[in-house]
């Protein structure tokens, strides 16, 4: 019997989530409000039992949120032993996939992020460790489940363009990236990091004061990445776009370069503000 997609109004079973999850309702007068389906919001469901030689178990949810740019993934669980017949609270790790349609879609590390893709009916599959010291756990297997996630996909705030798409080896290539912000929310800040391969011997290099290759090691060594570069840009308005140019330099191997660009979008005091970008990829050819 095929199953039933879970989204934001069913009633999720506790049996599958750590006791630490399950918050009691003693002296709740009312229901509390329903959030609107377009809020950002985390969705979980029950997603697979791991079974051990011994009769122990892990039992598995996969969460995945949804309403910000990023999609986070992450598997909280409950363990157990027969011996003791209790519950304990498990430590997760793994990998994740996000299938839209049969298409992945998006995928990464439990717990992490990648690009929200937007609302619909994922398949979520993992490969889960779950480790609890005090049940005598450590189990490994692949769990899935269906999740129906309904908030839009966010507007773009920000935007990095280029104006080459490839690079050549055994040479020197000037590349211009343009970084638009077109939300009135947030400021002017945002740091753009351009990163080659590392060991593949390509430089990136730029007469832009406010670009740096980073700093590694401790002090008073004055080691830098030669195959990254930092650019701090603090003027970016919407209908001003701020530009960088930079030289790559490749040998005989080839390298990709990728962009990204962290910025902030300020909540008064709130940490954890910022959001990141994923820009465009040169490649080698």
């Amino acid at each position: 019997m095929p199953t039933r997609p879970t989204t934001l109004r069913t009633l999720i079973s506790t049996a599958a989530l750590p006791l630490a999850l399950v918050s009691p309702a003693w002296g709740r007068t009312s229901a509390p409000a329903a959030p609107a389906d377009d809020a950002p919001a985390t969705l979980c469901a029950p997603a697979g039992v791991l079974r051990g030689p011994d009769h122990q178990w892990a039992a598995v949810s996969l969460c995945a949120g949804s309403g910000t740019p990023m999609m986070a993934v992450s598997a909280p669980a409950a363990c157990g032993y027969p011996a003791t017949k209790a519950r304990y609270a498990c430590r997760t790790s793994g990998t994740w996939t996000a299938a839209r349609n049969g298409v992945t879609v998006a995928s990464g590390t439990l717990p992490g992020s990648g690009e929200y893709p937007g609302p619909g009916t994922y398949e979520i599959t993992a490969r889960v460790r779950a480790r609890s010291a005090p049940a005598a756990v450590d189990l490994t297997g692949t769990v899935h489940t269906t999740l129906t996630l309904t908030a839009p996909k966010p507007k773009p705030t920000h935007r990095i363009v280029t104006d080459r798409t490839t690079l050549r080896r055994n040479s020197i290539t000037t590349v211009t990236y343009t970084v638009s912000r077109d939300s009135d929310a947030g400021d002017g800040n945002a740091r753009l990091g351009l990163i080659a391969r590392e060991g593949s011997g390509a430089r990136i290099a730029t007469d832009d004061p406010r670009c740096v290759n980073p700093l590694v090691g401790r002090y008073p060594a004055r080691t830098r990445l030669p195959h990254a570069l930092d650019c701090s840009l603090t003027d970016l308005q919407p209908g001003h776009p701020d530009t960088v140019r930079v030289r790559v330099t490749l040998g005989s191997a080839c390298s990709t370069v990728v962009s990204k660009l962290g910025y902030w979008m300020p909540r008064g005091q709130d940490l954890y503000t910022g959001g990141m970008l994923a820009g465009p990829t040169i490649d080698c050819v």
